[in-house]
């Protein structure tokens, strides 16, 4: 898997689609140091927009959460393509998130995550969402992968 992935590449990992998709690019990937950087752009077309909040959007918690569990899934796919190949289907298990400012449209959203344990059918790592180098969320998540 390599750095600067563009949507196409994207889609081949990720089971999720228009409008579920939340990541658009996937900046690097440190296989060393089980670590990946993703981004998401989101527009005032995002169809949430509409009602969260009319006349003062915000970016739900819970689409920050899924971005980075997206994000998460690149990285587990680049750590362990044997197993992500077979397009397996992957399930949340615990989230513990910390939401620190919030996020609007025109933000550029870039998700760092880092697993601190990966096995065959699970993984846990960290995530930390930024906007402009200024965190604005950071959750732990666990998963679970079932082969299909």
């Amino acid at each position: 898997m390599k750095n600067n992935q563009d949507i196409q590449e994207i889609q081949e990992i990720l089971p999720q689609r228009f409008p579920f998709l939340f990541i658009d690019k996937v900046l690097t990937i440190d296989k060393e140091s089980k670590k990946a950087v993703c981004r998401k752009n989101f527009t005032i077309n995002e169809y949430f927009f509409n009602g969260h909040f009319p006349g003062n959007p915000v970016v739900p918690g819970v689409i920050i959460i899924e971005a980075m569990a997206q994000a998460s899934i690149i990285l587990y796919a680049a750590l362990k393509p044997e197993i992500a190949k077979t397009h397996p289907n992957y399930y949340f298990g615990k989230v513990e998130a910390k939401f620190k400012k919030p996020v609007f449209p025109g933000d550029c959203l870039d998700l760092e995550v880092t697993a601190l344990k990966l096995l065959q059918n699970s993984g846990i790592v960290e995530a930390v969402a930024k906007v402009k180098d200024e965190i604005v969320a950071e959750a732990t998540i666990a998963f679970g992968i079932k082969l299909n």
